[in-house]
């Protein structure tokens, strides 16, 4: 009777040197789909599973496998997700990331990372998520995608040009960075200081507030529409939180604003911003969402020894 082969130590250690040179694209993948740090983790985790698992000697594109392995994972807890976000309390925002760590989270482009645009991904359909992902974030050719998705060519193509398509509707043009940061900067003194009229100049007419709380107390459960309405609420975050820090912060590739009291994080609030000034505030407060994004910025590899 023979014995079932195992792996040697070398073959495992290879084995794991190949996958953390893939780590970082393949959390990025994750995250772009999910929208969610710990999801993401999951997804990576059980990537790093499959892969000490399979017949790494039939294997001629490792990178190739782990992600194939990573975005269909990925696609099937979207798909399981978006049911429970159905039931959740209030607006459901991303977990946010530090890219103060790793600034492209594995992309070759800043693309698909932002929040707002995170959001506005969510309405699209798992599989168009992930082609629209893997194009645009990570620049694969359309081949590559169609084996990934295992649809034609032609079907990915379509499936990239129906998400960027609805992706470019929604969303408005950007100014440069340096205004952004400019009217962040400027955002984040006057919500020190509970300026009511400082905060109202620098938001658009037009301007929507998304607080994530998931029921939390106090918390807003809808959308915040109109500039005055927008600034009461940021002025109120002075007195929701009395004697709270506000610092600039880095996350999803921009500057945000993080509120901490007594050494936790208390809401990470990203901007979007318009030429006519801040035209979207996203308010996470959600607790295991700020520890996921304090996480991130130290992302453990995980290395089970055991195939």
């Amino acid at each position: 009777m023979s014995t079932p082969h195992r792996p040697t130590d070398d073959s495992l250690d290879r084995a794991a040197d190949e996958f953390l040179q893939q780590r970082p694209r393949l959390f990025g993948i994750a995250y772009r789909i999910l929208g969610s740090v710990t999801e993401a983790e999951d997804v990576v985790q059980d990537a790093w599973l499959r892969w000490q698992k399979t017949n790494r000697g039939a294997v001629v594109d490792p990178a190739g496998f782990l992600v194939t392995a990573t975005a269909r994972l990925a696609i099937n807890v979207a798909q399981s997700a978006r049911m429970r976000r159905e039931t959740y309390v209030g607006p459901w925002l991303p977990e946010p990331v530090d890219t103060s760590v790793d600034p492209q989270v594995g992309a070759e482009r800043g693309e698909a990372l932002e929040l707002a645009i995170l959001v506005l991904m969510e309405k699209l359909k798992p599989l168009e998520r992930a082609a629209y992902v893997l194009r645009e974030a990570f620049d694969y050719p359309h081949q590559q995608i169609a084996d990934i998705l295992q649809v034609s060519q032609d079907n990915a193509r379509q499936l990239v040009s129906r998400s960027r398509k609805r992706l470019t509707n929604e969303r408005r043009e950007p100014v440069d960075d340096a205004e952004h940061r400019r009217l962040l900067d400027a955002f984040v003194a006057a919500a020190r200081r509970g300026d009511l009229d400082t905060l109202e100049r620098l938001l658009s007419e037009d301007v929507a507030s998304y607080a994530d709380g998931n029921g939390m107390r106090g918390v807003a459960r809808i959308k915040v529409t109109g500039r005055r309405r927008t600034a009461r609420l940021t002025a109120f975050s002075r007195k929701f939180l009395p004697d709270a820090e506000f610092h600039v912060a880095e996350a999803n590739g921009g500057p945000a604003m993080l509120i901490v009291k007594d050494g936790v994080a208390r809401a990470l609030v990203s901007i979007t911003v318009g030429h006519d000034g801040i035209d979207g505030l996203y308010w996470v407060m959600t607790a295991d969402k700020l520890q996921a994004y304090a996480r991130s910025a130290h992302r453990v590899i995980p290395r089970d020894s055991q195939p």
